[in-house]
């Protein structure tokens, strides 16, 4: 039986089934780097009984799969070689979180330094970005639960424009770097904020994500703790999603 909670990708395999009747409901979450968009989203998706779908995870892990081929990350052709062969699963339960290329486990790996390094090259390809971009799709109506929650880049304004729930996550930028900082303690803090602001920067030539499309409601965490830009978060799922029902 298919679990429900996981997925695979292979570039040009066909659409699979939906999972239910029904799509799952969809609250996607935009932001910058170091805005808790992953953390935020993936505590947000338990509480509300959802999947969750880290976005970058697969930019990510091409990345560290291009860097496995010796590949120029930087050269848009060499990108797309070996996209061709990408083998990509995710799992898409909040608690039990798993990524794999193939046969090999690269959940932590595609956090290492190096591989964050390369994923403004390999994000900014526009055939890898359409391709992925439609694996999102497919990889939220195929699972079968009552939601998903979904965040990365353009979430809200490219993938999944027409979502329930679209909300832009962001922080100013010292308080971001703080907070990366501080959850890279083997890492010098100066450093961090370096390639954070260098991240930020790479990404803006791709997409805006410090900008709310129109309908997309913005909670600015800059003063707000964990357990607060969570409840904020939720608040902005049960408003929407209970104006939608009527409530």
């Amino acid at each position: 039986m298919t679990d429900p909670t996981s997925a695979l990708f292979r570039p040009g395999l066909a659409a699979p089934a939906e999972g239910s009747a029904s799509a799952p409901a969809v609250v996607a979450i935009d932001g910058p780097a170091g805005s808790g968009k992953s953390s935020v989203s993936k505590a947000a998706a338990t509480r509300l009984g959802y999947g969750f779908l880290d976005t970058g995870a697969a930019y990510r892990a091409l990345a560290w799969h291009a860097l496995a081929h010796e590949a120029d990350t930087s050269d848009a052709t060499a990108v797309l070689e070996v996209f061709g062969d990408f083998d990509y699963a995710i799992s898409l339960d909040p608690t039990d979180r798993w990524v794999r290329v193939g046969g090999t486990d690269v959940t932590a790996a595609i956090r290492e330094p190096r591989v964050t390094d390369a994923v403004s090259g390999v994000a900014r390809v526009p055939a890898v970005r359409h391709a992925v971009n439609e694996l999102f799709r497919r990889l939220v109506a195929s699972a079968a639960l009552p939601g998903v929650v979904v965040e990365g880049r353009d979430i809200t304004t490219v993938v999944f424009p027409d979502a329930p729930v679209r909300i832009l996550l962001t922080a100013a930028p010292e308080v971001r770097a703080a907070r990366r900082s501080a959850e890279l303690t083997d890492q010098d803090a100066a450093k961090v904020a370096a390639a954070l602001h260098q991240r930020d920067a790479a990404d803006s030539t791709v997409v805006d994500f410090l900008t709310a499309a129109p309908g997309v409601q913005v909670v600015d965490s800059t003063h707000l703790d964990f357990e607060q830009t969570v409840d904020a978060v939720l608040s902005v799922v049960d408003s929407t999603m209970g104006a939608r029902d009527g409530r």
